[in-house]
């Protein structure tokens, strides 16, 4: 019996409403079940949502005073946060199901919560992505590191914007 993959985002005190809103429309692309989301920045400002594919239609946005509370014992707990002693991602395994928790823009993950992780890591680049950046490349890795044979055709077909007519000319 094949186990079936889940992805919840944890967001611990976004900045943002606009960060959430890209959050949301990155939970769509990649087929995340769930966004959590704590402290009181984000309600405050939810007004401003940038939701532009009303995924919130699909995947819950649910505030959670603890974000890992209330998890199915099956899921890990991935923080992402520059930490001493964080894996890198390039060379990190992805758990078939996992809650990745995202701290805000203009702090860190409380070290109690990381202490609790199954597993941290972080993104390599020169200098701090935005909130939604990151979310994307972390997301966008496990599904790199974890999709099988893709039918390029229909993937285009499927999900391009309808003005969208380009085509690769054969060489």
């Amino acid at each position: 019996m094949t186990t079936e993959s889940k992805v919840i985002i944890g967001l611990h005190n976004p900045k943002s409403p606009t960060n959430v809103g890209a959050v949301m429309r990155a939970a769509g692309c990649y087929d995340a079940s769930e966004v959590r989301y704590n402290g009181t920045r984000y309600s405050r400002a939810v007004k401003f949502q940038t939701d532009t594919q009303n995924i919130q239609e699909r995947i819950a946005l649910v505030e959670k005073p603890v974000l890992t509370t209330e998890l199915a014992d099956d899921v890990e707990v991935v923080c992402v946060e520059f930490a001493v002693g964080a894996s890198s991602l390039p060379h990190f395994e992805h758990p078939e199901k996992a809650i990745y928790v995202f701290g805000p823009e203009d702090g860190s993950l409380p070290q109690e919560l990381v202490d609790r992780a199954h597993h941290v890591v972080y993104v390599p680049t020169n200098g701090c992505m935005n909130l939604a950046a990151t979310v994307n490349v972390v997301l966008y890795d496990r599904l790199a590191k974890t999709i099988g044979t893709i039918d390029d055709h229909q993937q285009v077909i499927a999900n391009r914007d309808n003005k969208n007519r380009l085509r690769v000319k054969a060489v």
